[in-house]
């Protein structure tokens, strides 16, 4: 497990914008209106997204490994961490399960949900190798306190409370994420007016699709030059 999870995380940018395509393939429908399916999927999503900027804002972590292969300087265990050891992740599979869900997609909820968590549970295999290795006793003191996905509430509350927030490093960290997935559900939505006519006039609501794919883009745009002109700083 911890060799393909080294494996899956030195391609995992190429291989997760493929599992989005996965998302507009015709398949059989989950739901029967597409209104369930996107009210449900949507709200798991920004679940996800707001798991991600909590953990973010609050503490500062590097991110994307060291050349493609698993990297750590330390061992965070404050903020989101002290409830979670991968909260992260639980962060993303939650948003691309709810795009699933919204998406109304057997095929999707079935067979590419179960794959996503395969290759994340790989992928963390992989590094609490190498955490285990680098950090020893201090890693596995943390992880028989702190369950590996699912998140405890226990203190949440005071953990929130008790530490400052930096709205500044969830822009530069996260403005990637959250473009892809927002342009990704903007897709989703725009999918099922284009094949359900009879629930939706597309032609009624075309000014909102171009209008919203306009502002995820300017978001983009917007965030990524404040963060290379250091006009906003992480830390």
């Amino acid at each position: 497990m911890v060799k393909i999870g080294n494996v899956l995380y030195h391609n995992r940018n190429w291989l997760f914008p493929i599992v989005y395509l996965f998302l507009f393939i015709p398949f059989t429908q989950v739901f029967e209106h597409p209104n369930t399916a996107m009210i449900i999927g949507f709200i798991v999503a920004i679940i996800g997204q707001a798991t991600r900027i909590a953990t973010i804002g609050l503490v500062y972590i590097i991110r994307g490994g060291k050349n493609r292969r698993v990297y750590a300087e330390d061992l965070v265990t404050t903020g989101i961490f002290a409830h979670c050891r991968n909260p992260l992740y639980v962060g993303n599979i939650l948003m691309l399960a709810g795009l699933g869900i919204a998406s109304n997609s057997l095929l999707f909820m079935a067979v590419i949900i179960p794959a996503f968590l395969f290759i994340y549970q790989a992928i963390v295999r992989a590094e609490e190798d190498f955490l285990s290795n680098k950090f020893g006793k201090g890693f596995d003191e943390y992880t028989k306190d702190v369950n590996r996905w699912l998140p405890s509430l226990k203190g949440l509350g005071n953990t929130l409370s008790s530490m400052d927030f930096k709205w500044n490093r969830v822009i530069i960290k996260e403005y990637n994420t959250t473009f892809i997935w927002l342009l990704g559900g903007l897709g989703v939505l725009y999918m099922h007016f284009y094949r359900n006519p009879a629930l939706y006039n597309i032609a009624e609501h075309k000014v909102f699709f171009i209008a919203a794919f306009i502002a995820i883009v300017a978001f983009y745009f917007i965030a990524r030059y404040l963060k290379k002109a250091k006009i906003i700083v992480s830390d």
